[in-house]
């Protein structure tokens, strides 16, 4: 049910306290995995469709205890970093609990990362191993493990001790899996669970890097207590229970599948399914139709693909609920997805990597209109404030910075004092606030409506233009799926509105004065966009691994073709 957020005299400032209640759960991942077992042992926890995978809690649980003591074998200790490079996969799961039964973190790695991105992580996190798939979906890891053998990565990587294949492979001479599953059967059940008891909820228990643009990520340390409380008040919010079965094929290297996903079902005793290793929008509406799924996780990149694809007669009528996150999700979308999927209690969150990651969300039953325009409301336990450029808090209705204080800040960013410093700030009440880059609104009933990155707000002649309404009125046009708009650099305004555009192939392809004529019927005449770049018929957009647009390789490429243009009209 709805349980209100208590507003703190929000008719004059912007300031927002989540409910107290229900109290926070002050337990290890371990202790979580340990007493659903006890619970459900039976019920269906964990799916694989594609690895022809399907355990129960007390299957999946015994299968972590048998990793925790390969782990422990292998030499890990209390307080060490263990890494992962794969796609959604069985290991991942059991490998996230083993990792957590003695007291070790593990650092989920972006399977999109190249050779020199992937050193890095490893460097920067200091991973003891890190175990490794030779093959993620169609995509072969040859080059990360060629560079893995390396003579120059052995020499820099010096706190990784060995490289462990999930899959087997005779073309690598590293250990397998199986093999260190093996090696941990001579480690007694009586080992294991006083490494148990050495592990304490605010331990930190994952490592996960920032999906940023920069070349040099960072990794939020996050603990038990972060992860566990966060998909619990998640699943709450979706009304989860022992029935219900989630269809999520965002990847378990972000907190989308790994929190309001896994955590968000185990939590409540569901069970969860991960269609394939990386997304495959033809496999989610199988297993959306032969699991019988009552809800389904996605960005909007991925909901997009997924409505394409549909065909009339598909089985979706257990389809009740779901998170679109992620990224804004256009208005019309929201609607396909409540009309076409049955998704009637669809519901959307916000947060971030550093937050664990929700902060704010929806209820099942908040009026569509709430559900469509804002992410909602807090989440128990959680503080909210909007403030100006110098930190001021402003009126309510007013736009400016959103900060969130509460349970599920990270603990800091790993080895990195200086950046955490920046992002995490103590008021003169002992409140830590994480600034998180994103303008936002609070309305008077405290929900929170989020209007854009800060950075990619377009500044035309001085005026701030915000890109999401007009990405939510293109895709409104018959003609297009999906857009991003950004801004282009411009001599006279400094900043003009780009759009680049996914052409609907059964459909003509409008020219830029059509669109500018669309776009200008409800918004102003200055957002219509004034260059206007179509993707070809095979060609995506250039997504993070989360599914996020990279709107900054969008801009250097918006650019890039202005500059092609010119250069052709001047010959």
């Amino acid at each position: 049910m709805n349980t209100s957020t208590e507003i703190n005299d929000l008719s004059k400032l912007s300031t927002l306290v989540g409910p107290t209640e229900p109290s926070l759960w002050n337990i290890t991942l371990s202790q979580l995995l340990k007493q659903q077992t006890e619970t459900t042992p039976s019920g269906q926890c964990v799916v694989f469709p594609e690895a022809g995978y399907r355990a129960t809690y007390q299957q999946l649980y015994q299968s972590t205890l048998a990793v925790a003591k390969g782990l422990v074998a292998a030499g890990i200790r209390r307080g060490d970093n263990i890494g992962i490079f794969a796609g959604n996969c069985p290991p991942y799961v059991e490998l996230f609990f083993a990792a957590s039964h003695i007291g070790a973190a593990l650092v989920v790695l972006n399977c999109t990362y190249n050779p020199s991105e992937l050193r890095f992580a490893l460097k920067h996190s200091g991973c003891r191993l890190l175990f490794i798939s030779s093959r993620i979906g169609r995509i072969s890891s040859q080059e990360v493990l060629k560079m893995l053998e390396s003579e120059d990565s052995c020499a820099s990587l010096v706190e990784l001790q060995e490289v462990i294949l999930l899959q087997k492979s005779s073309q690598w001479a590293f250990r397998e899996y199986a093999d260190l599953v093996r090696g941990g059967e001579g480690i007694s059940d009586s080992q294991i669970a006083t490494r148990m008891s050495t592990v304490e909820p605010n331990d930190m228990c994952n490592l996960q890097f920032t999906s940023g643009t920069t070349a040099a990520p960072k990794a939020a340390m996050l603990t038990h207590n972060n992860l566990v409380n966060n998909g619990r008040f998640i699943g709450d919010r979706m009304r989860l229970s022992e029935e219900d079965i989630i269809c999520c094929p965002p990847p378990l290297f972000h907190c989308f599948g790994l929190v309001l996903g896994l955590l968000a079902a185990l939590t409540h005793g569901s069970s969860i399914v991960f269609p394939s290793e990386t997304f495959q929008a033809q496999k989610v509406l199988q297993a959306l139709s032969k699991e019988r799924c009552t809800a389904l996780h996605g960005v909007p990149a991925m909901f997009s693909a997924e409505l394409e694809l549909l065909q009339p007669g598909a089985d979706l009528s257990r389809l009740r609920t779901g998170i679109a996150a992620g990224a804004p999700v256009p208005r019309k979308m929201m609607l396909d997805l409540q009309k076409t999927f049955n998704m009637s209690e669809i519901t959307n969150t916000y947060g971030m990597t550093e937050t664990s990651p929700a902060s704010f969300m929806t209820f099942t039953d908040d009026p569509v209109e709430k559900r469509l325009s804002t992410v909602g409301k807090l989440l128990p336990h959680m503080r909210a404030k909007i403030i100006d450029a110098n930190g001021e808090i402003v009126p309510t209705g007013a736009r400016g910075e959103l900060c969130v204080a509460g349970f599920a800040l990270q603990l800091g960013y790993w080895r990195n004092p200086q950046k955490t410093a920046e992002a995490m700030r103590t008021d003169q009440d002992g409140i830590r606030w994480m600034h998180t880059g994103d303008e936002a609104v609070f309305d008077n009933e405290g929900y929170c409506r989020i209007t854009g990155r800060i950075k990619d707000i377009i500044i035309r002649g001085g005026e701030n233009i915000l890109p999401l309404e007009i990405e939510e009125r293109l895709v409104q046009h018959p003609s297009i799926i999906q857009a991003s708009v950004i801004g282009i650099a411009d001599t006279k305004y400094g900043e003009a509105v780009g759009a680049f555009l996914q052409h609907r192939t059964t459909h003509e392809q409008p020219s830029q004065e059509e669109l500018a004529k669309f776009v200008r019927e409800t918004l102003g005449w200055h957002k219509a966009p004034v260059h206007v770049f179509w993707l070809s018929v095979d060609e995506d957009f250039p997504k993070t691994g989360s599914g996020k647009i990279k709107k900054h390789v969008l801009k250097e490429k918006g650019a890039e073709l202005i500059r092609k243009d010119m250069r052709s009209a001047k010959l």
